[in-house]
């Protein structure tokens, strides 16, 4: 679940800097209630248990360079750029990046968490 959380999250970063541009491009502006609150609402409660598992699986396996102070950075920094992506005023060298920030988090922590995979894996084989 958390690996699969992680995938996704990466996944909504780049549809976020997708969907600005076309936002920019088009030159429209949303409906908020309709279209920007249920997707906020949505990736918001993936953030949510996102954090919490990976707060688990900080604490139990303790990596050398991934700390919960990363993880509460990613998940305050996408609960605003997925609004952002919506509006095309927001400004695009730092919602760049914000999403590049993010998504290095997101990319050494699916590294942490496929290794731990392999690692338990291999453990199964030997046995």
């Amino acid at each position: 679940m958390l690996l699969s959380n992680t995938e996704k999250l990466l996944e909504e970063c780049d549809a976020c800097w997708q969907r600005f541009l076309r936002m920019r491009e088009e030159d429209t502006s949303p409906d908020f209630f309709l279209e920007v609150k249920p997707h906020a609402d949505h990736w918001h409660s993936i953030l949510v248990t996102w954090k919490l598992d990976s707060e688990k699986w900080i604490q139990l396996n303790n990596p050398k360079y991934m700390h919960m102070t990363q993880i509460d950075n990613a998940l305050d920094a996408m609960d605003q750029f997925v609004v952002q992506s919506f509006y095309k005023a927001t400004s695009k060298k730092r919602f760049y990046q914000s999403i590049q920030s993010v998504k290095y988090t997101l990319e050494t922590f699916l590294r942490y968490l496929r290794e731990e995979g392999e690692q338990h894996a291999s453990e199964k084989n030997n046995k």
